[in-house]
């Protein structure tokens, strides 16, 4: 029944967030739309995608206190499928073959891990969370992911290489510390609030200023990475590269798959093969949206209004130029 209640959650929270992000779209377009455009959080509309946002996140964290992090990361592939077909709705796109197909398989891989995660009651107690932090495995595997770390961060900072997968690997070395931090902190919440107290002990703290630090330079990495690149192109990749980092973090952490049989964790890897099958055909030739805007916005002229028509039509012979020009406005 906890197990169940965890997955019922996060695939609630995960479909709460692709319904917040595609009301957030839908406000963008909306204003962008009106004669006398005004801020974003001044929309009502935006204001209700954000808190279903809040909401979704929200779900996701307590989640993690419930089942383990290897069946929790990889549901994420609902916000994916889910945001594909709310799309419909919200923006008016039309459903492709493709998003029937990767939805299908997406489904279908969704299913195996619930079916194959690993089932094992677990509640972590601070103790717990010490001594997981000073085992050898844990200790092995943060010398790795640090030198990793450093050697991307180089790249990136001193040959300033910006490559997509620069990026997005950061960002998964990071989320693995935040997936850890993030049960560990949502399992001591849950068994503080059954009467067993956590929050007396250091690591709690310790716990949050990790999940904290984790998150802050995650989300940096991540809005540099949808800076340059497509939606198209860092969603898939992302998705991946996160939900592998949080499984083997899981295994490593906190021995999810410890005594799981072989069949089980062959049919959950299958399971989550499907799940990124299933993001990159959803995501697959994709087209973007451009809006379209009646106007070229060069930002305050002198003699112009904000929301005056300063570039003449393209097949205009006055194309290029603007409207009345005179020295002022030049």
């Amino acid at each position: 029944q906890t197990q169940l209640l965890g997955v019922l959650l996060a695939a609630t929270s995960n479909f709460l967030i692709s319904i917040s992000l595609n009301i957030q779209k839908c406000a963008h377009l909306r204003l962008t739309c009106r004669t006398d455009p005004k801020p974003y959080y001044m929309s009502k509309l935006w204001w209700c995608g954000i808190t279903l946002l809040g909401l979704g996140e929200v779900g996701n964290f307590t989640a993690y206190g419930f089942v383990p992090v290897a069946l929790v990361a990889p549901l994420g592939c609902v916000s994916v499928i889910g945001g594909a077909f709310i799309s419909v709705l919200f923006l008016k796109k039309t459903v492709r073959a493709a998003d029937i197909l990767g939805g299908t398989l997406t489904v279908t891989g969704t299913y195996l891990l619930v079916v194959f995660a690993p089932n094992e009651p677990q509640e972590l107690t601070a103790r717990q969370v010490q001594n997981y932090l000073v085992s050898w495995p844990f200790l092995v595997y943060s010398i790795l992911e640090i030198i990793t770390f450093c050697i991307l961060l180089y790249f990136y900072k001193r040959k300033a290489v910006k490559h997509i997968m620069v990026l997005l690997m950061m960002v998964a070395l990071l989320a693995s510390l935040t997936v850890i931090a993030v049960k560990a902190v949502a399992s001591m919440i849950m068994l503080s609030a059954k009467g067993k107290m956590q929050l007396t002990y250091p690591v709690f703290y310790i716990m949050i200023i990790l999940m904290a630090t984790s998150c802050a330079f995650q989300v940096k990495f991540l809005n540099q990475a949808t800076h340059l690149y497509e939606a198209t192109e860092v969603v898939p990749i992302n998705f991946v590269l996160f939900t592998t980092s949080a499984i083997i973090s899981g295994v490593i952490f906190y021995r999810e798959f410890q005594s799981a049989a072989l069949l089980s964790v062959f049919m959950f890897l299958f399971g989550c093969l499907l799940s990124f099958l299933g993001v990159f055909v959803i995501a697959r030739n994709k087209k973007e949206e451009h809006l379209q805007i009646p106007f070229i916005d060069c930002g305050h002229i002198p003699g112009q209004k904000l929301t005056g028509k300063i570039q003449p039509d393209s097949h205009s012979s006055l194309y290029g130029t603007l409207n009345n020009e005179h020295d002022s406005v030049k």
